[in-house]
């Protein structure tokens, strides 16, 4: 799928992650909606871009909101937004309310988002979803946001169900699980660890945006998952 001329949608596209992959989009000519609930920041990502992008101030955790960002008929949808909790405590002690806003910002929404798209993307011959997961949503070991990783777990099961579904449609859904990556905030997070506790060099944000346009470019590639982490090189998981 040639990404030049086509509309699109970046969710969480005001800082970090989904600021560099906007970019990299409208580089490689598409016209880009930032959506994010940052105003000052998507606007920033937008003047970085230029003409080809438009800022939409959206809360992906509300279906009205969500409703009116996918009118606009995306042919490329990027599920970015998502993060854990700010706050602690997490699941199980946290409230009702604050473990079920993680589960509908992290899986809730981007199934909400793809399912709206899905109409348009059908109407235009085909289309490319890709999920941004997280190694958090992998393997059997402890993470301090229970809901979080459930939910990234979730997002990458549903790229692997939900693919087969819509490929006579032409349209393909894939996901990129990226371990800690090289944003400002997670260099500046690495650095204050103390240096014992550091680890492996973060995820150059090159090797997650790079990912991102093979998934929209490659005809080939539907339903895969593919790994991003910090001690190997990039593998697909299926």
């Amino acid at each position: 799928m040639r990404i030049e001329g086509k509309l699109a949608v970046v969710t969480g596209a005001a800082v970090g992650i989904g600021r560099a992959i906007a970019q990299r989009l409208a580089f490689a000519g598409a016209e880009v909606v930032v959506a994010d609930i940052d105003t000052a920041g998507g606007l920033e990502t937008c003047d970085s871009i230029g003409a080809r992008a438009r800022f939409v101030r959206v809360d992906m955790r509300e279906d009205d909101a969500v409703a009116d960002l996918m009118a606009c008929q995306p042919q490329i949808l990027v599920n970015n937004a998502g993060g854990g909790p700010s706050l602690r405590p997490c699941f199980p002690e946290a409230s009702v309310e604050r473990w079920s806003a993680s589960l509908d910002l992290n899986l809730r929404a981007p199934m909400l988002a793809t399912q709206l798209a899905l109409g348009a993307m059908r109407a235009a011959g085909g289309g490319a979803i890709v999920n941004v997961g997280s190694t958090a949503g992998l393997g059997f070991g402890p993470h301090v946001s229970p809901e979080y990783s459930a939910a990234k777990a979730g997002l990458i099961r549903l790229t692997a169900t939900l693919a087969p579904l819509v490929e006579d449609d032409g349209i393909r859904v894939n996901c990129v699980v990226p371990d800690w990556v090289a944003t400002e905030r997670g260099i500046r997070e690495r650095e204050e660890l103390p240096e014992a506790e550091r680890g492996p060099a973060l995820v150059p944000l090159d090797d997650l945006t790079d990912a991102v346009v093979r998934f929209v470019e490659d005809d080939t590639l539907t339903g895969r998952v593919l790994l991003l982490d910090r001690a190997e090189r990039p593998f697909f998981l299926n």
